[in-house]
């Protein structure tokens, strides 16, 4: 069990963590026909536009309230209203996912009575579910906004409902899930003849396809009335302990039983995943998901002498780095350096003697003597300081191509993690013995010897 210690800095130095409004209107992208909207100044939301662009090089749909001195103390219902008839009218969206931030929060604003109010005056919003999800910036951070804005559509959409559809489960994505995690869970689901409802589901509308229109909300990803359905379902698999809380939700409200996954990669991880489907479903497992997994045993073997004892350096959100410390503990690498954003169950899970609740500063000051370093693109000039392999994992990666397509669950992706990693190691390692390095070393020795 890994020990959790706290930054004892004033301030932040490098930041390594993004706000809960941002994970808050990152998990609303993952629903159809949505326009996510911030409460908060235009300044608040053109910022977390930028890295949502950035990262995933795609238009995003995404709205504010445009707060401003007077209305920050005056109160900002009335901006609230405007926004929302104006994005009614102009974008005809099915759901408008609203996340506040500190500036709303720290006033105390009742925007749940606002939006009561705001529907009685307007009957023409029937027709538009309005989902509130209180993401303050001075606490928690992506992870935990996610989390909420999660939280937030379960406890404002899912229904109470008695019948159960035996084929039909409800998986919940966290965070840490890209769109490709997310299309390789859902085959692997469908392999067993389920349907899954993915609440939320950025596979649908953030995979980097060319769509054939084009509409001023999200295209693709979980509807409405697929989120109101999910108390039919047998199951609620967590994918992520971030979690666990609307799964427990859905669990007391509508009977369904939750079931949580910390993460899903690694072989035993995606045992445990599979063993459930072919559980609720009563099927053996399919023959092509036994052959992948073969083939990540194979890659293990070819891999483990790449990784064995190697020093591991990481910053990342806590369920992020719960799947990937726990990959390479299993490949044999050691995790030296665990830098994370704020405190949560997965950090006791940490194959780390201890884990440090800081910032990019902090992984830098300890990361000198490691093998890997591993963050998000903000950590790549960290890595060129200390001379120190660098992988991109998390939000955001701006500075590479493709980011909504890398894979890191199941057989196939922690095969390729496998990969991927193993051959930096290898190039790493061949740059240490370049050729002028032997000559320089051996001129040296013949110098050596020729002035004795």
């Amino acid at each position: 069990m890994a020990n959790v210690l706290s930054t004892a800095k004033p301030l932040t130095v490098n930041p390594l963590k993004l706000s809960q409004p941002l994970g808050g209107a990152s998990a609303f992208m993952g629903l159809a026909g949505s326009l996510p909207m911030l409460h908060a100044a235009q300044g608040c939301t053109a910022f977390a536009l930028v890295l949502l662009v950035r990262h995933y090089r795609e238009a995003i749909p995404f709205q504010t309230t445009a707060m401003n001195e007077v209305t920050t103390i005056l109160g900002g219902k009335d901006n609230l209203e405007e926004a929302i008839i104006n994005i009614v009218n102009r974008a005809h969206p099915k759901v408008i996912g609203i996340c506040s931030n500190g500036l709303i929060e720290a006033r105390g604003e009742d925007i749940r009575g606002d939006l009561k109010l705001i529907r009685q005056r307007h009957p023409e919003l029937a027709d538009t579910a309005l989902v509130y999800a209180s993401t303050p910036d001075y606490k928690g951070g992506f992870q935990e906004g996610w989390a909420s804005a999660v939280t937030a559509m379960v406890d404002q959409l899912v229904e109470p409902e008695i019948a159960r559809n035996p084929r039909q489960i409800n998986i919940l994505a966290g965070c840490h899930l890209t769109p490709a995690d997310l299309e390789e869970i859902r085959d692997t689901v469908e392999a067993f003849g389920l349907h899954p409802i993915i609440l939320p589901d950025i596979a649908g509308s953030l995979d980097g396809h060319i769509a054939d229109e084009w509409v001023l909300t999200t295209l693709g990803g979980t509807s409405v009335e697929d989120i109101r359905h999910m108390g039919r379902s047998i199951a609620t698999l967590a994918l992520g302990l971030q979690l666990e809380p609307a799964a427990r939700l859905i669990e007391a409200r509508c009977g369904v039983p939750a079931e949580v996954y910390p993460h899903l990669t690694g072989l035993l991880a995606w045992d445990n995943f599979i063993a459930a489907l072919a559980r609720l479903s009563g099927k053996p497992v399919p023959q092509s998901i036994r052959r992948r997994r073969s083939q990540l045993l194979d890659a293990m073997l070819d891999g483990h002498f790449y990784f064995g004892k190697k020093k591991i350096a990481i910053a990342a959100e806590p369920d992020l780095m719960l799947g990937l410390t726990q990959f390479f503990a299993d490949m044999g690498a050691e995790i030296e350096t665990a830098v994370t954003t704020s405190d949560g169950a997965a950090l006791a899970l940490v194959p780390a003697k201890e884990v440090r609740i800081g910032d990019l500063d902090d992984l830098e000051q300890a990361a000198g003597h490691c093998d890997l370093l591993i963050a998000h693109s903000h950590g790549a000039r960290v890595a060129e300081r200390l001379g120190v392999p660098f992988f991109r994992a998390g939000f955001p990666l701006f500075d590479r191509l493709g980011a909504a397509h890398k894979l890191s669950v199941g057989y196939r992706g922690t095969r390729d993690l496998i990969f991927e990693i193993g051959n930096l190691f290898i190039e790493h390692q061949h740059h240490n013995h370049q050729p002028h390095n032997h000559q320089t070393r051996e001129h040296g020795t013949d110098a050596a010897v020729a002035s004795h």
